[in-house]
This record gives C-alpha cells, structure tokens and sequence, in this order.
C-alpha cells in the first residue's frame, strides 16, 4: 500500500493508494460538520463501491478527546485502512458505512436500506 497526495483541485478525497490493482481515494467529505470519512474505490478509473467512516457528534470524544478531525484519522485511518482492503479481499464490494456509535461499531450495506442511513 503506497500513498500518494491528490492534486489541489481534487477537494472530495486527501490521499489515494492502491490495492490490489484498485484505487482507493480518502478523505473527509469537504464542507461537513459532521465527521464522514470517505474510501472511495475503483477499477480502471470506474467507482466500484465506497466505504465510509461515520462518526456521530455524541461520540467524537471517544476517538479524541476534543474531537479534533485530523487527530481522529491520524490516529485511525490505519485500522480504518485494514477495514477497507479486508473487504476487498472478501470481494465485498457493497456501498457500506462503518457508523462508530457511543455504544460501538455498526456496519451498514447502504445499498439494502429502506430509509437513507442519518447520523442519529
């Protein structure tokens, strides 16, 4: 896995890598309150599917003590990282958000819900 910075004008995703001979891009998405952290994965310049890491309001403080963005994926993009290429070793490409709630981790198939998935 190598990184690469995106140009300026790319402002959707901070950083792309490859795996597999997919490329991931990530980053936060840009003018959101909210913490929503994005993998966006494709195959011949073609999205497959996207991985997403939310993190509702409430519990922030859980990742960083003052809930700091940059800080939160400093400290675990990492793992987030070894979430998204154990998928793709799955061959699970579905549409999927990993929703790291007070109470725990949740993982969603956005693609099989009925209401769209909020941060409450």
């Amino acid at each position: 896995m190598g990184f690469m910075p995106l140009e300026k004008k790319e402002k959707l995703m901070e950083r792309q890598w490859f795996y597999k001979n997919l490329q991931i891009r990530e980053g936060l998405k840009p003018q959101s309150e909210l913490f929503k952290y994005y993998f966006i994965v494709s195959d011949g310049g073609r999205k497959k599917c996207r991985y997403c890491v939310w993190i509702p309001d409430d519990a922030l403080t859980q990742y960083q003590e003052t809930g700091d963005f940059d800080a939160i994926i400093g400290a675990h993009r990492d793992r987030w990282s070894l979430w998204v290429t154990s998928k793709i070793d799955a061959g699970d490409f579905r549409n999927l958000v990993l929703k790291l709630e007070k109470s725990g981790e949740k993982e969603y198939d956005l693609d099989s819900m009925d209401e769209k998935l909020t941060m409450e």
